[in-house]
């Protein structure tokens, strides 16, 4: 007589895979939901209609809808900040390599995407909403900072480059990628287009140039990212 097996994910039931699959199908939808009809206007029953599930299947794995715009905010920009934190520990070459690989990745991870949406709702609702923009601030603003400058500053203290204001570097860096998706989100429907990584190749060009530290008249050279390299 065959010996009975426990489910795995390939044999569980469907109903019991469904069920497995809730929290994100849950998270999913409340990101498309905050992004077309922002923070305000989504009703916990909203998203639980859009994911297909009761509101009582919704409360089940989330305390309400503030626990839900954490969760997303936590899946899509909690763990990019964490991922960049561990190839920054990791990395052997220069720093130049690492910024300009980590701005591209977090466009093609984040920006470019529909959680680049989230940005437009903090701003816009933040005033009327201070403990979710406190909690952004927390989550995403700092900790983005916090790296950024740490990678300046390793830069800098190696002599690759020059000194400067660390944050105000930092906002620098930042403003372009912020820009291209308040545009993509607020202006995208009435058809105004911008390629975002032609913008981002632009700005790390000119950034780079002034960033590194270099004999006066020398040639410059911006160094490819670790990616592009291995290619």
């Amino acid at each position: 007589m065959p010996r009975a097996t426990s489910p795995t994910a390939d044999t569980a039931p469907p109903r019991q895979r469904r069920k497995d699959a809730r929290p994100q199908e849950l998270r999913d939808a409340a990101l498309a939901l905050f992004v077309e009809k922002g923070y305000a206007a989504t009703r916990a029953e909203d998203v639980a209609a859009r994911a297909g599930v009761s509101k009582g299947t919704l409360y089940l794995y989330y305390a309400g809808k503030e626990e839900l715009f954490k969760a997303v905010v936590r899946e899509h920009f909690s763990a990019t900040i964490s991922d960049g934190a561990v190839l920054m520990a990791q990395h052997q070459g220069t720093m130049a390599e690492l910024l300009r690989y980590m701005m591209c990745r977090w466009w093609e991870k984040v920006g470019q995407g529909p959680a680049g949406g989230l940005s437009k709702v903090v701003l816009a609702e933040g005033r009327n909403l201070p403990e979710l923009a406190q909690f952004y601030v927390d989550e995403v603003i700092e900790p983005t900072h916090r790296l950024l400058g740490a990678l300046i500053e390793r830069g800098m203290a190696s002599g690759e480059f020059r000194p400067m204001p660390v944050m105000a570097a930092v906002h620098v860096l930042i403003g372009p990628l912020l820009h291209m998706m308040l545009s993509e989100h607020s202006l995208g429907p009435c058809g105004f287009e911008m390629n975002g990584r032609e913008v981002l190749e632009v700005q790390m060009d000119l950034m780079l140039r002034g960033m590194l530290a270099r004999p006066p008249g020398a040639a410059t050279r911006i160094p490819d990212s670790p990616k592009e390299r291995k290619k």
